[in-house]
């Protein structure tokens, strides 16, 4: 039995998970953000132990935050939950718990998720694609999260794909994550088009009714995906892409994002799946639960 935690910014939510990836129990509750760190280790070990009781004994429990563990240090770093960055989560729940916890990024445990038993099962190589609030990833080799040295492999979000494009809360400018975010796809590229459209959903909404301020936006959003993908793809070469986040429910980024990837891939035949996600929302706490062995952690 695994205990899959995903601490959020919002939202903290667990799940009790079988060993053939059934979920058997959930909980959910507000992040306390406001009341800072310690609250937020003790909400995550409170829903543990409510889980725990559920499962009638003791589980091995994995959780996915935003930002990751600095390989050199085991101090949180990058996340936008900033009271975590700084502070030795994993150290800190593990005492607080009496037992060891995995703790991983969130983009990692959604690829994870996928490439278990999602909508990459079975593959050998999988990008899993975070596209919402931001804009991150997270790599799965032989269902195993990939790292890195730095524990920033998958994080395309922070590559530079316009230099003169809008600023980036990282410093930098044109950052994937400023050009291909929820955000950005609702603002970025025609304010005057944002005044009127309630979010990313609605101006895709208004390029499919034919409102042609909206179809320019969306045109420039699918380039701007196929060439930041592409970038991945030339690189890793995945044998599958996944999808998740808030703006993975757009249609066009599957009926039309393959043949913008292939515009700019190096081959002459891109034939790489680009999947939705099958788990939604429940992919990054599933993730979360996989990461102990037998789920590629």
């Amino acid at each position: 039995m695994r205990i899959g935690i995903d601490l959020g910014g919002t939202k903290t939510a667990g799940i009790l998970m079988a060993p053939d990836g059934a979920v058997i129990e959930r909980r959910r509750t507000p992040t306390p953000t406001s009341r800072g760190y310690g609250a937020i280790c003790e909400n995550v070990c409170e829903i543990v132990r409510q889980l725990e009781h559920a499962a009638g004994q003791p589980c091995r429990v994995g959780i996915g935050t935003p930002g990751a563990l600095f390989a050199q240090t085991g101090l949180m770093r990058n996340s936008n939950t900033t009271c975590l960055n700084g502070r030795a989560l994993r150290e800190d729940l593990s005492r607080m718990l009496s037992r060891d916890v995995r703790i991983e990024n969130d983009a990692n445990c959604f690829a994870l998720s996928e490439a278990v038993d999602g909508a990459a099962a079975g593959a050998r190589v999988v990008f899993g694609i975070i596209m919402g609030t931001g804009v991150g990833g997270g790599i799965v080799i032989d269902g195993r999260i990939h790292r890195g040295r730095h524990h920033v492999a998958g994080e395309w979000g922070h590559n530079v794909l316009d230099p003169d494009g809008p600023p980036c809360y990282c410093g930098r400018r044109g950052c994937v994550e400023t050009l291909l975010s929820g955000p950005a796809l609702h603002g970025a590229y025609d304010p005057g088009l944002a005044a009127r459209c309630e979010d990313a959903r609605a101006v895709a909404a208004e390029a499919r009714a034919g409102d042609r301020d909206a179809a320019k936006v969306i045109e420039r959003f699918l380039d701007n995906f196929g060439r930041a993908v592409a970038t991945v793809v030339n690189i890793l070469d995945p044998d599958v892409i996944v999808i998740g986040g808030g703006l993975s429910n757009l249609d066009e980024l599957y009926e039309q994002g393959p043949t913008r990837i292939a515009r700019h891939v190096f081959a002459d035949d891109f034939d790489t799946p680009v999947r939705r996600n099958r788990f939604g929302d429940s992919s990054g706490v599933r993730g979360a639960a996989w990461l102990w062995p037998g789920g590629g952690g």
